[in-house]
């Protein structure tokens, strides 16, 4: 078996109908010649050298060649490493120093230190290479996100974990070969799942390369879209836009990544109320909706008043288990750490035993998130064990950004934590303790951290402190940081 079998049906069942449509370039990818360009690559990758289970980095961005070349490292049994463009030398060092790629696929010219191929630069030709013949279980995706300690993890995503997360999320929409899907998530992320949903039963996937609202608006009415991307921010910015003229042909929008206040969803509700929410929870680890849970297009009423995250996908369980106890399970209406078992669930991070024991336990992942589930199993989320940022649904992640931060040579203490912001739900900010007899501003911070990190982990607020509010003088409390200066309504 192989997961991108599925090309080769619909290359027949829909043919001449268009795959994928790149809005910013006016081009188009029949069903037909999108497995012409799967070949073609796949062709390309084994002519130098690529095999079974050869890891590939992949660095282009979002647009459909990313999908291509996803699809091509799996069709022979390789293992692609989806990376962000935007990190930094010192970023991507750690992914490769993890994976150890063999070879990596890029858009423009990139400063690697293995040997890369342009995905611009493969002819389209009538070669047919078969679907590599592999497990189940088998790694077809190494997806890095960043770990509490600030170094990457690893997760090791199977063909059997796609095959899960395409019939959730196709349930899930209520999905089917007539829907169009407008996608701005990034395609170096969990997310894109939703556009290889839209993929995978012979819908049309609209691919915006970076999120705007005037492009948003105007390509949902255009192309007469369904189905419509979403996060907290773009749920903010419609309610602040008289949108209704754009979305005539709109039926429902995603939500997931970060938490959507019953405030905002509800009067979303009122002001589009012909759009239905379809609010997702998952995690990379679960293959976003794989083993997530949702609340689906068709059973709108299990929001329970715009509060919850809905019910388990099929196949999957959800227990919530003590927080300090992972082995104690409690009680409907108990709050405690949400645990998930299901085919979703990955097999672990890539080398890396101690955190995949800590992590996945007894065949249950443990979230890191804190929820409770009601009388009628619907999950609802209240808070995050861990300390991570999530900013319009980017992760951030405390220890790594203080990391690059006490490279500073003015800084003696610092502590990164979560400030309330209203369209994007949280934003980094730095409590920072500088050494004796120097000066420094916040545009000096902010500065120094342009070239070591992404721009959405730089933090967005500087706070200067005699010292930093600690426990038995030598823990940094982040939480008292939060709870003074974070602003998040009560």
């Amino acid at each position: 078996m192989n997961f991108t079998s599925f090309l080769d049906n619909n290359s027949i069942l829909f043919s001449n109908k268009k795959a994928m449509i790149n809005p910013k370039k006016g081009e188009s990818i029949t069903y037909s010649l999108l497995l012409k360009k799967v070949n073609s690559l796949a062709y390309e990758l084994k002519k130098i050298g690529i095999e079974k289970g050869d890891r590939i980095l992949v660095i282009t961005g979002s647009k459909p060649e990313t999908i291509i070349s996803y699809f091509a490292i799996w069709r022979i049994g390789a293992i692609c490493i989806p990376v962000n463009p935007n990190y930094k030398k010192e970023e991507l060092s750690k992914i490769i120093e993890n994976s150890e790629p063999k070879f990596a696929i890029t858009w423009d010219d990139y400063d690697l230190p293995l040997k890369s191929i342009s995905v611009k630069d493969i002819p389209v030709s009538d070669v047919y290479i078969p679907p590599e013949n592999v497990s189940i279980d088998d790694i077809c995706q190494i997806q890095y996100t960043s770990g509490t300690t600030g170094n990457p993890k690893g997760v090791m995503i199977s063909h059997s974990n796609w095959m899960a997360s395409v019939e959730a999320e196709r349930w899930a929409l209520d999905l089917n070969e007539n829907d169009i899907y407008l996608g701005f998530y990034p395609h170096f992320h969990s997310g894109v799942t939703w556009g290889i949903t839209s993929l995978r039963y012979g819908a049309t996937f609209i691919v915006m390369e970076r999120y705007n609202l005037m492009d948003y608006l105007n390509y949902a009415k255009e192309y007469k879209a369904t189905i419509l991307s979403g996060m907290p921010p773009v749920f903010y910015d419609l309610l602040n836009t008289n949108a209704e003229d754009y979305f005539d042909s709109v039926r429902c929008i995603i939500t997931g990544g970060a938490t959507l206040s019953e405030e905002i969803w509800r009067k979303f509700s009122e002001k589009y109320p012909k759009i239905k929410v379809v609010n997702a929870y998952g995690l990379t680890e679960t293959l976003v909706l794989g083993s997530g849970t949702v609340v689906p297009y068709n059973y709108q009423y299990l929001s329970k008043g715009y509060r919850s995250v809905g019910i388990p996908v099929a196949y999957t369980r959800v227990k919530i288990v003590d927080s300090e106890n992972p082995d104690k399970e409690l009680q409907k209406g108990e709050i405690g750490e949400i645990a998930i078992s299901g085919p979703g669930v990955a097999k672990g991070y890539w080398r890396n035993k101690e955190e995949t024991e800590k992590t996945f336990r007894n065949g249950w992942l443990l979230t890191g998130d804190l929820g409770y589930l009601d009388e009628d199993n619907v999950l609802y989320i209240t808070s995050r064990k861990k300390d991570v940022i999530i900013m319009s649904g980017w992760k951030i992640y405390p220890s790594e950004v203080e990391e690059v931060l006490m490279k500073h040579p003015k800084i003696a203490e610092v502590a990164v934590f979560a400030m309330y912001d209203e369209k994007r739900g949280e934003i980094p900010a730095a409590a920072i303790v500088l050494k004796p007899n120097t000066n420094a501003n916040s545009e000096e911070i902010i500065e120094f951290c342009k070239d070591k990190i992404a721009s959405y982990k730089i933090p967005k607020h500087i706070i200067f402190l005699k010292e930093l509010p600690k426990m038995n003088n030598w823990k940094i409390l982040r939480r008292v940081l939060r709870e003074k200066y974070g602003g998040f309504p009560s």
